[in-house]
């Protein structure tokens, strides 16, 4: 069972602000227990969309940019290359279909409750309710819709004649974008970012969190907890013991092992099978 620690009291500001107010997710390890593009290649992988050694290299290269991204520039050029070249060439319609698939086979069951629960205080106070993640848009929709919420602002990859052509349309959604995206958002919504809240765990996502008037630290990383406790931000933590120490390793890490072990096993069994290799 989840369990669930404050710095304060109070349950947020669900219920206490009027409707030009609204609520911004983040998606990975806030909403969702890792990656949910991890899980989503994974899926898309199981699925034969494309081979398990595809897999591994397109997530060490988001472990690079979690690990470095903030920092070094080259990092940042790598995964903005890769980012969507997993889907290259492929229909748009397919993706949001295997989408729909691969959130009911493994996505719903790693959402944390806790936070589900958070965003529907919202939604039952009247307010919106959006998630702002680096997850591609049209997942962020899929997870977005499935939950209820209002929609999802997330990385757009460029479509021609309804084709994925493996580029993106703008930066990914990360760190200062997602506070630009949301002031966008408030300014076309008539929104009062005074009003609104913005829930993550990640010290990336600081810009987006000191651009609305509340913010709420969810299974917060070292440096957002200390950031939190400065700030006097609320803290939650849906995580216990050793899994919460575990969780707290950065995710695309963890996701990188799990993709080498299985294109490592698949690769195993079929040279114990004489089949060739991907």
């Amino acid at each position: 069972m989840e369990s669930s620690e404050s710095s304060q009291a109070g349950d947020g500001q669900a219920n206490d602000v009027p409707e030009r107010a609204a609520a911004f997710f983040d998606v990975d390890n806030t909403l969702v227990r890792g990656a949910s593009v991890y899980w989503f290649a994974r899926g898309l992988a199981a699925r034969r969309f494309f081979r398990h050694r595809d897999l591994a290299k397109f997530v060490w290269q988001q472990a690079r940019y979690r690990l470095h991204g903030k920092e070094n520039h080259e990092h940042i050029a790598d995964v903005k290359e890769s980012a969507l070249s997993f889907i290259a060439g492929r229909r748009v319609a397919d993706f949001i279909a295997l989408g729909e698939e691969i959130f009911d086979d493994t996505i719903e069951a790693k959402i944390w409750s806790g936070t589900q629960a958070l965003a529907e205080a919202h939604l039952a106070a009247g307010q919106q309710v959006w998630l702002v993640t680096a997850t591609p848009a049209e997942l962020a929709d899929v997870i977005a819709r499935r939950l209820g919420l209002t929609g999802a602002l997330g990385t757009v990859g460029e479509v021609h004649d309804g084709v994925y052509t493996g580029r993106l349309v703008s930066d990914i959604m990360h760190g200062p974008a997602k506070a630009e995206a949301i002031r966008e958002l408030a300014a076309k919504e008539d929104l009062d970012l005074s009003l609104c809240t913005a829930y993550s765990d990640s010290s990336n996502d600081l810009p987006m969190m000191t651009a609305v008037g509340h913010a709420v630290a969810i299974n917060p990383d070292p440096a957002l907890r200390r950031a939190a406790r400065e700030k006097g931000w609320q803290v939650r933590d849906f995580r216990t013991g050793r899994k919460a120490a575990r969780v707290a390793l950065p995710t695309a890490v963890a996701a990188g092992a799990i993709a080498g072990a299985i294109a490592g096993g698949a690769a195993l069994r079929r040279r114990r099978s004489g089949g060739p290799l991907s």
